[in-house]
């Protein structure tokens, strides 16, 4: 007997015949699929099922803790069973008239206050159930957390999903704050950070992506590969998706030398400052559109964990909103500490996996990064996630959030290794939660899956020659060594984000955050560990307390910087020669070193490499020419970089092998992104299928953002409708290159360094 059912896609057309496949096919079943062509909620079977399951996974946590917590006792199964029913029904009362009274105590509190709640939910619970003691409230909080992952490791092996249970609160969240319906469709846009156009390809061969493989296979979206400028990282590939302007960001961090500091793009005070520079405030989501999880906003007026605006004031009744699908339930932030934790042991058992087999390239992977990569992988993407549908159900016509979990671990573990993909995996059926969410919303939605830049793997420059390149260079020079900037993770300043951003508002509980982090503040965020004292180092130099070094080297994935910051100026190749005669000669040797940018009084812009030089003006080169092995485009991304306001007095780029696709990182990490050679230029979009395609490559973020406002003009968006013909890559248009150079021009004359 053959069976074929047709589900409706998220855009309500008939997609075609879901795979044979049995347990593709229950799944889909399962989630209301119950005969051709009609969709509907699932069930009530369904329902009373994971109210079920919720119900003994809550009395078998209270009876395994009470054999291991002192001030725990249940006498047998029936009073387990009444107590779990007694806690559904306290919880079914009282957490409406918490969250409605209370929600920005929770937010504020960074999910605490939810926490007691469920404690003492637990322990009243107790009080009106004989036969069950819970001698505290701290013995209920820990309940707490054992019947989160009692129930969250019942539903994994029923395989069953909380994708019902999302949208019900998210329907909550919509009558309470009001919806927008309309019939002009909404885009949502999910980065998925650092994920190549190639690796995704073999994933999606191998099965790890199966949401986005189904997509193609029923010719919903196609997929095509694009080009990232020189600088292929977060901050420069966001400030040109979002705003449509990426110039003058050479790396993911550099030397300001009008402030005398080093600048870090995702830093909130730095990514404000960027955010000023390049918006003409007709950013893609400037029309009551949200940001969520970016490093720069696209001028959303709904914006939520993004470094550009963390530091706003007065957000607190706003922040309340944002996360109120996310709080809506009792069980969420429990759960998501329980996953968190689970994700702390994967961590653990796949670096030790790799220590074991001696797999290399690999770097150290101790704590805290294990808290790091839970955060990145669990925490936010939980958060993440719950926020876009509460958008979706608002019908907000344009949504842009990052996935960051994959670009974590790839750094630290391999662009492909087993955790990678695992992670991968897991944001690939977010965006099946998300597209089933779609189809409840009060309007169309289309779906776009992007990334910003891809990676590229190899062992680090220090791994290949035994020295890293801050000590090289001041060996060099003969300059005393000095501490450079170090890599911190972009999920350690996502962290610190929320905890800014939760702090900044009015309201007592905000200011008793900030009040009790005020010893952890730099330029107002929160910032905890090495990297206060990075910042706190850099601050004095800014402030003239102390002189800046004379020589600053900085990694940026495989791109190296070189800065001379007691000149006022970027010297020149005669400079560099005739002050360190041996640094331009040592570099060049060094088997980690692609080619170097440097300017020279007569020849302006020339890139030297191993065999070889490129004279960029007249496009002379002598021997063999060191771009060659970096495509076809690389003259033309290095001589833009050239023309930025704060490019290195030395452009360093990594060595790049054609056969194996490896880079060597400047910084300690297993895969990276920043320069030019492999997968990390090479990122990917993938678009609904009906609508129109570049006949061309697309290079640049700048001619991305372009693609992207005539995809929300073709969708009826009337804001997008007069916008730049995407063939033409508007780098350096006279509609958008001078809103950086003029505001950063504005910023040097009036000295303003801080928001507002």
């Amino acid at each position: 007997m053959s069976l074929a059912i047709e589900i409706k896609s998220w855009t309500g057309r008939p997609e075609g015949p879901v795979p044979k496949d049995a347990c593709h096919l229950a799944r889909r079943v399962a989630k209301g699929v119950m005969r051709e062509n009609e969709v509907v909620r699932p069930n009530r079977l369904r329902r009373i099922g994971r109210i079920a399951v919720g119900w003994i996974a809550t009395a078998m946590a209270l009876r395994l803790l009470a054999l291991v917590l002192p001030g725990v006792h249940v006498d047998g199964w029936v009073a387990a069973l009444a107590a779990a029913a007694a806690i559904g029904i306290l919880n079914w009362l009282i957490w409406p008239l918490f969250i409605r009274f209370l929600l920005p105590v929770t937010v504020l509190s960074l999910g605490l206050a939810a926490l007691v709640i469920n404690g003492a939910v637990i322990w009243l619970a107790a009080k009106l159930v004989g036969g069950v003691e819970v001698a505290s409230l701290l013995d209920g909080i820990f309940l707490a957390l054992a019947m989160a992952a009692a129930n969250t490791l019942l539903v994994a092996l029923l395989a069953m999903d909380d994708d019902d249970v999302y949208l019900h609160h998210a329907r909550l969240a919509a009558r309470r704050f009001g919806s927008t319906k309309s019939d002009v469709p909404g885009v949502v846009f999910l980065e998925i950070d650092g994920l190549a156009h190639d690796v995704l390809r073999r994933a999606l061969r191998n099965g790890e992506a199966p949401t986005m493989s189904d997509w193609l296979d029923r010719g919903s979206h196609r997929m095509i590969e694009w080009e990232t400028d020189w600088s292929s990282q977060t901050g420069a590939c966001q400030a040109g998706l979002l705003h449509g302007s990426n110039v003058n960001i050479p790396a993911f961090r550099w030397w300001d030398r009008a402030r005398q500091t080093v600048v870090v793009t995702n830093h909130p005070k730095d990514a404000y400052h960027i955010e000023r520079e390049h918006s003409d405030k007709r950013g893609l989501l400037a029309f009551d559109g949200a940001s969520r999880c970016n490093i720069v906003s696209g001028d959303a007026p709904h914006s939520l964990l993004t470094m550009s605006t963390v530091l706003g004031q007065g957000r607190g009744e706003s922040i309340g909103r944002e996360y109120f699908v996310y709080f809506a339930s009792p069980h969420n932030f429990t759960r998501t500490l329980v996953l968190a934790v689970g994700h702390i042991f994967q961590e653990l058992w796949y670096a030790s996996q790799q220590r074991r087999a001696d797999v290399r390239p690999r770097i150290d992977r101790s704590w805290p990064y294990p808290l790091v990569r839970a955060y990145a992988t669990a925490v936010q993407r939980e958060i993440q996630v719950q926020v876009v549908i509460g958008d979706i159900l608002a019908g907000r016509p344009a949504i842009y959030t990052t996935f960051l979990g994959y670009d974590e671990v790839a750094h630290h573990s391999g662009i492909e290794r087993r955790d990678t993909l695992v992670v991968l995996a897991g944001i690939d059926r977010q965006l099946e939660r998300i597209a089933m969410a779609a189809k409840e919303a009060p309007r169309p939605y289309r779906l776009v899956v992007l990334s910003d830049h891809g990676q590229s793997q190899g062992a680090t420059f220090k791994q290949r020659i035994g020295v890293s390149l801050n000590d090289l260079v001041h060996e060099l020079t003969g300059i005393p060594a000095s501490q450079t900037p170090k890599h911190q993770s972009e999920a350690l300043w996502a962290l610190f984000g929320v905890l800014t951003e939760a702090s900044a508002g009015g309201s007592g509980v905000a200011k008793a955050l900030r009040f009790a982090t005020r010893r952890h503040r730099v330029d107002e965020a929160v910032v905890l560990g090495r990297g206060r004292r990075e910042m706190m180092q850099g601050h004095r130099v800014e402030s003239r307390t102390e002189p800046p070094p004379e020589v600053v080297v900085m990694g940026s994935g495989c791109l190296g910087l070189v800065y001379f910051p007691r000149h006022p100026a970027r010297l020149s190749l005669e400079q560099i020669e005739s002050l360190y005669p041996r640094l331009l000669p040592g570099l060049r040797k060094q088997p980690g070193v692609g080619f170097m940018l440097v300017r020279s009084e007569r020849h302006g812009a020339v890139v030297i490499g191993p065999h070889g030089t490129r004279y960029l003006d007249s496009n002379l080169v002598e021997g063999v020419d060191p771009l060659a092995p970096f495509g076809p485009n690389a003259a033309r991304h290095v001589k833009r970089g050239d023309s930025f306001e704060h490019v290195a007095d030395i452009m360093i780029n990594g060595s790049f092998d054609p056969d194996t696709e490896e880079v060597p990182a400047m910084e300690e990490l297993v895969g990276s992104h920043g320069g030019l050679g492999g997968t990390q230029a090479r990122p990917f979009v993938l678009f609904p299928a009906e609508w129109a395609a570049p006949e061309k490559p697309i290079v640049g973020a700048e001619e991305m953002h372009a693609w992207m406002r005539r995809w929300l003009a073709d969708s009826g968006h009337a804001d997008f409708a007069k916008t730049e013909d995407p063939a033409k890559p508007p780098s350096g248009s006279p509609s958008r290159f001078p809103v950086a150079q003029a505001r950063a021009r504005d910023r040097r004359s009036t000295g303003s360094t801080s928001p507002g």
